[in-house]
Parts: structure tokens; sequence; C-alpha cells
């Protein structure tokens, strides 16, 4: 499998990355080491997940996705051929987002403890926290690069000003640098990524990699009528934000699309994100091993220009 290059950084990861917040919500532990296996047999070796991951189940308090991956890894003592991003700054129960020196110094060795490793080779800013100045979490980052803690930091959600600060704080002062960016980004929200952040990933050379590549599930094709709101936890939220006629726009030309190449919805729209030259790799999910056929198909196919631009006509912000 090629691999791509997250950025500038020296960490090259399969140009598809699991996303790991099902572990410990839509996927019970034994569930998650059988995905991971395939994953790994797949070649898809590197991992997004989060301390905060899977704190909104009930029951839950945070860290079990991360404890199911370093159970994983340990069991198997395969750490070093995993590339694993993980992420601080979501409310843990502390009541608010946090991103100052001593939460951050605190977190991380929370996150290395379930982890069960030394190293994390992406940190990333989950989302932000504006009481906090950039030089002070990029500080913290400093500490811990220097530790040998993490490899490289990135950015989850943040605006393009708090970006830009971060990246001019470590241009002026000698700190950290952002080096991947992580965005919302796929057929259906466009905007805020390429009318935002995207020309500064452009001029400062960040790897980018996005979340939520099938829009919750709606590019998957199988949420058609409001009845279909039924077949997931997001289905409700899926119904409200992609039922329109901006989507159906786009479902409509992905039929087509399907149909010409004999793939899946999912495929084509991970293809697509695969296809722009602003986009490392894009970030996915799966539950069943049936959604890995999407991974599979994606990886070798090759939309054509006319399918590119019948693509970017139905979906232009």
């Amino acid at each position: 499998m090629k691999e791509v290059k997250l950025g500038k950084f020296s960490l090259k990861s399969s140009p598809i990355i699991f996303g790991c917040n099902v572990f410990g919500w839509t996927l019970n532990e034994t569930e998650s080491f059988d995905m991971l296996d395939r994953l790994l047999d797949m070649g898809l070796d590197t991992l997004d997940t989060a301390d905060v991951y899977s704190r909104w189940v009930e029951g839950n308090r945070g860290g079990e996705s991360e404890s199911i991956i370093g159970k994983w890894m340990k069991q198997n003592s395969n750490r070093e051929k995993i590339n694993l991003i993980t992420k601080v700054g979501s409310d843990m129960g502390q009541g608010k987002k946090d991103l100052s020196e001593p939460y951050i110094l605190k977190a991380v060795e929370e996150s290395l403890r379930r982890l069960q490793t030394d190293y994390i080779d992406i940190y990333l800013t989950h989302w932000d926290d504006d009481l906090t100045p950039v030089e002070e979490t990029l500080g913290a980052y400093d500490k811990l690069l220097n530790a040998g803690k993490i490899r490289a930091i990135g950015a989850c959600n943040l605006s393009k000003d708090r970006l830009s600060a971060s990246l001019k704080a470590h241009k002026s002062l000698d700190l950290p640098k952002y080096e991947v960016f992580q965005p919302e980004y796929n057929l259906y929200d466009r905007d805020g990524y390429e009318k935002s952040t995207l020309k500064i990933c452009e001029e400062e050379g960040l790897g980018v990699i996005c979340y939520y590549s099938l829009a919750m599930g709606f590019l998957s094709g199988k949420y058609r009528t409001p009845e279909d709101k039924t077949k997931s936890q997001r289905g409700e939220a899926i119904s409200k934000k992609y039922m329109n006629d901006k989507g159906w726009a786009i479902l409509r030309v992905m039929d087509k699309l399907a149909e010409k190449h004999q793939v899946c919805h999912s495929a084509i729209a991970l293809s697509w994100l695969m296809h722009q030259p602003m986009v490392s790799a894009p970030i996915a999910s799966a539950t069943k091993y049936s959604h890995l056929r999407a991974f599979e198909e994606a990886l070798t196919l090759k939309l054509e220009p006319e399918d590119l631009q019948a693509l970017d006509m139905a979906s232009k912000p």
C-alpha cells in the first residue's frame, strides 16, 4: 500500500486513517480488537483517537478508546507498527475546555498510561481554549517534545485566527509548529475548510487529515427517507443537516458514479477526498467488516476528471 506524508513531518501514514471514536461506544472491547486486527492486516496503520472518546456514552468517563487501543497494542506487541494520534483539550469532567500548561502536562500522562506506551506520534489540540494564550499551549508541547513523550503536534477545530496566531508564535518565539491540521471536511461540508484554513495549511505546508469524511454516514447513500434516521445513533442529526436539496444533488451524482465504477458510495466519498491536493488522508470509521469494503475500493478507485467535476459542481459551497 502506498503511504502518504502528513505535511512536512517525517511520519508516513496509510492513505486512510481509522477514526477510533467507535471504540467503547458502538464497538465493545472484543469487537474493537477484531476490527484493529483486520485494519492492520489491510495495511491501515494510523489510528486517530482522543482522551474524550467515548465520554458521551452513559457510564463512560472518557479514555475508553485509548484504553482499548493500549490493551490491544500491549497484547500484540505491535506498538512500533502503529502511527498513533490522540488529542487533548476537551472537557473531561473539569467543566471546560483546557489547553493550559498544567492541564496538558497532566493529561498527556493519563493518555500515555491508557495507551500503554511511552510516546504519542502526533498530539493534537482538540478544541480551542481561548482563555489560554497560544504561547502557553505551545510551550507545554515543547516540554513534551523535548522529553520524547510526543513526536509532533497538530490542531483540530482551530479558527483561522487562532491557527494563524499559533503559527506566528512558532516563528517569532521558536516554539513548536503545528505539523498537522484536522478540519471537518467532506463532499457536503466544504465551506469551513476551503474558505477559512485551507490557504494557511497550503502556505505553511501542514498535513491535513479530515474528519466526518462521510458526513456522519450520509454519504454512504443509505439515508434516503425520514424513516432511515433509525439506521444509526446519528440518524436524527443526519436527517436534520443533510437531507435537503444539496444533499440529494450530491447523492444523485454519487448514484451514477457508483454504477459507473461498480463501487459503493462511501468509496466515492473517500476517493474524492483522496484526490484533493490539500488533503493528506481522510479519517473514516467502521463498525462492521462489510464497511471496510469502502476502504478497499477507495484505495484503488481512480476518479476521472469528469467524475471529479460532477462531484465538485453538485457539492460546491
